[in-house]
């Protein structure tokens, strides 16, 4: 059974229709990156699947259990924990601080310290700033306490939307780096990434989004030698 199975969904902003009967899988312990243009619907399934947006049509179910109807902090609780784009964070709030607010739900909670002291070996450079206001770091640093803090709640599957955008070229070699630690560790991950030929080498397997649609799926290494994948998003 997979981890993550959403079937044939549609759903999107009031009148506006965003998903149109998109159907993925996601199984244990895998890379799987979904990519597409800006505008394709990539981040509208994220928050469908967290359960920010209600579905109109069609299935999603986590470990078996249905949750297209489920609150977000149920969606959480079962372990499906999202760094959204943009990073999110408490601004005026301290690193620490940032990072323990992931650690609020119940089954977190005991593995609080365990927790922290994981981040902190994964990103050496909030160690040393734990005590500043989030807001006060590089947009390379927040995005780390963003990861971090979704590793804090103890994700069966982490869902990352956008990690790398707007970053430097160094910082998100930086990034790739700890998430292939985390993906070494046995974690499962859900990728949307705009960084499409990195994204896809890491990836075990891949979906392509287009205009709400998926269009194209395959292991990364199939889609990268895609000719349409790599006409319209490599530039070759």
């Amino acid at each position: 059974m997979p981890m993550l199975e959403v079937r044939a969904v549609q759903g999107g902003y009031g009148d506006i229709t965003v998903l149109k009967e998109v159907s993925l899988e996601v199984e244990e312990r895998e890379v799987v990156a979904l990519v597409g243009a800006n505008g394709a619907g990539k981040s509208t399934l994220l928050r469908t699947v967290s359960g920010l947006l209600r579905p109109t049509a069609g299935e999603i179910r986590l470990r078996g259990e249905r949750i297209d109807q489920a609150p977000p902090h149920r969606v959480v609780e079962l372990g499906f924990v999202q760094v959204p784009e943009g990073k999110q964070l408490f601004q005026q709030m301290t690193v620490e601080e940032n990072l323990l607010v992931g650690s609020l739900c119940p089954r977190a909670r005991g593995a609080r310290q365990r927790s922290l002291e994981e981040v902190y070996s994964l990103f050496g450079e909030l160690a040393d700033k734990r005590r500043r206001q989030a807001g006060s770091l590089s947009g390379g640093e927040q995005q780390m306490v963003a990861v971090g803090r979704a590793l804090m709640a103890r994700p069966t599957i982490l869902a990352m939307d956008e990690p790398s955008l707007g970053l430097a070229p160094v910082v998100v070699d930086r990034l790739f780096a700890v998430l292939q630690t985390i993906r070494d560790r046995g974690m499962t991950i859900l990728r949307i990434e705009q960084n499409v030929q990195q994204t896809l080498e890491m990836a075990d397997r891949g979906y392509v989004m287009e205009n709400g649609h998926i269009v194209l799926t395959g292991s990364g290494p199939e889609l990268l030698a895609n000719e349409h994948l790599k006409t319209h998003y490599l530039g070759l």
